[in-house]
């Protein structure tokens, strides 16, 4: 089936699109673009929690059309057939505690602006169920990826995903620790739109006072399963880093050695020999080799830059084909649901080409 993946992370890189030939037994990535979002979405997308319900709503719809006219954009440089779009949207709001997840990007908007049916809302049934609603990736990574002892995905969130070593396979995952969220913004505070391999945190050195605040968080004694959304790092993290009257490129070093070591601790209890590690973190060569030096028995696969950028919009994908075959697509030994289930709405006619 041909499936458009598109993905919209919280460290506000752009918008991914990933046009994947999914089968029962594997994928192929035909083309894969980033669209950046200009400064008008990157300023909305970031402040909008604090909109009133109205001004939510709109953003809601206009973000769905703007997905859309971004897919027709991508087709008309990609042309080929596609029988559905998969698309994560923007989380807004992420309080499983409460019952709540939310992501914009309205799907009845994508599939007025494409004329094709669109899979949407992928989180919020698991979190109905019970459950964290995230991560959702695992159940791509058990199906595409099974080759590597664990994934893990550095993106505004870093999370990873393992399988247990169980009679029955159990696949285990979970949010480790903030990763670009964080970087991200120490980067902009220096004029830079993120630390390009690293350079900057390099150039510091790590506050030992402040990384103990740091991992003193509760969050990292928390049992599982768990998931951060941004309303934690706003509340949580952030505080930690904006109060600080230091240099911001020794800010920068002391994050990337908390993100390695939260990291290297969630690795180190599973024997993991091999890790595949994606998101735009992989490409931070600094924070790569702080996380090889502290898991030295752990051979750590950094793939091709496709599979680096596209490797969640791909796993959408899939998520969208596992959704219109009836078939699990998120696993409750990941998020806590009280079952494992088919989740997404389905917006437009669903027609499969014959």
């Amino acid at each position: 089936m041909y499936i458009l993946g598109i993905m919209s992370g919280t460290s506000l890189d752009g918008l991914d699109i990933a046009y994947c030939d999914i089968q029962d037994n594997g994928f192929e990535l035909l083309a894969a673009e980033t669209y950046p979002y200009s400064e008008t979405w990157t300023k909305c997308l970031s402040s909008l929690e604090n909109a009133s319900a109205y001004e939510y709503a709109v953003i809601d719809m206009k973000l769905g059309h703007y997905i859309g006219q971004a897919v027709n954009l991508f087709r008309s440089d990609h042309p080929g057939p596609v029988d559905l779009i998969a698309s994560h949207g923007h989380t807004i709001f992420h309080q499983p505690h409460l019952g709540l997840t939310t992501q914009i990007g309205d799907g009845d908007a994508i599939a007025a602006e494409t004329e094709l049916p669109v899979v949407f809302n992928f989180r919020k049934l698991d979190v109905a169920l019970g459950g964290q609603g995230a991560p959702l990736v695992p159940i791509g990574d058990r199906l595409l990826f099974s080759r590597y002892g664990a994934c893990l995905n550095l993106g505004g969130i870093a999370n990873i995903s393992y399988e247990l070593n169980t009679p029955k396979p159990v696949r285990e995952a979970y949010d480790i620790c903030p990763c670009n969220m964080a970087l991200n913004h120490l980067a902009r505070l220096e004029g830079k739109a993120y630390d390009k391999d690293g350079i900057l945190a390099r150039s510091g050195k790590v506050l030992p006072d402040l990384l103990d605040k740091m991992d003193d968080l509760d969050y990292y004694r928390q049992p599982l399963p768990k998931s951060l959304g941004k309303e934690w790092f706003v509340e949580n993290f952030l505080p930690l880093i904006n109060s600080q009257e230091r240099s911001r490129r020794d800010l920068l070093c002391t994050t990337v050695e908390h993100i390695a070591s939260q990291i290297a601790n969630a690795v180190k209890g599973h024997s993991v020999a091999n890790m595949l590690v994606t998101g735009g973190g992989a490409k931070n060569r600094y924070l790569i080799a702080r996380l090889q030096a502290m898991l030295p028995a752990c051979k750590i696969t950094v793939p091709s830059d496709l599979i680096i950028d596209y490797k969640e919009a791909i796993i959408f994908a899939l998520l969208g084909y596992l959704r219109v075959q009836h078939r699990a697509n998120c696993l409750n030994s990941v998020t806590g649901a009280y079952m494992d289930n088919c989740g997404g709405d389905i917006a437009g006619e669903f027609h499969v080409r014959d």
